[in-house]
């Protein structure tokens, strides 16, 4: 039988890589998009593929410093980054930051003492690590099919400007 901390590692596993049940995870929304793509806004209002990715890597940031006792809330800057201009290598370092961000996570949640889940994670933080591991995976599929929808809206613009 799995630990309680080897099923909440392996939900941010499944959420981040794939093999979720609900549909596409993180990585597989990104798979071939372009950086034009990403850094598209083809829906008014919202955020891009790009402003997505570095949210997420914010929000990881955000609770590898809550398990060194850091509850310092993330500063607007971290929350949604700048994104950069859409250069191919500017893209291929933030989906590369992002994979080591969740890469770091999932260790440290590895490493986290089961007896402890149910405690407030730092000590003066309102959630518990529990609360803000499970957390983690549905804010990942949160956006995760933001960045599917975003997807198809820049390809069906892309497809309409070709044949209108």
């Amino acid at each position: 039988m799995s630990s309680e901390i080897e099923r909440l590692e392996e939900q941010l596993r499944r959420c981040f890589e794939g093999g979720a049940w609900h549909g596409p995870a993180v990585l597989e929304a990104l798979e071939d998009v372009l950086p034009q793509e990403a850094h598209a806004h083809p829906i008014a209002g919202a955020h891009s593929i790009w402003d997505l990715v570095l949210h997420l890597a914010g929000t990881y940031r955000l609770v590898l410093r809550r398990l060194t006792g850091d509850s310092t809330p993330l500063a607007p800057e971290q929350d949604w980054p700048t994104v950069p201009s859409p250069t191919a290598n500017d893209w291929r370092e933030a989906v590369q930051a992002l994979r080591q961000l969740n890469q770091d996570l999932r260790r440290s949640v590895r490493s986290f003492p089961e007896d402890r889940l149910d405690e407030p994670l730092p000590a003066d933080c309102p959630y518990t690590a529990h609360t803000q591991f499970i957390g983690l995976t549905q804010h990942d599929l949160y956006h995760a099919g933001q960045m599917v929808l975003l997807k198809r809206a820049f390809r069906a613009v892309r497809q309409n400007s070709r044949h209108g």
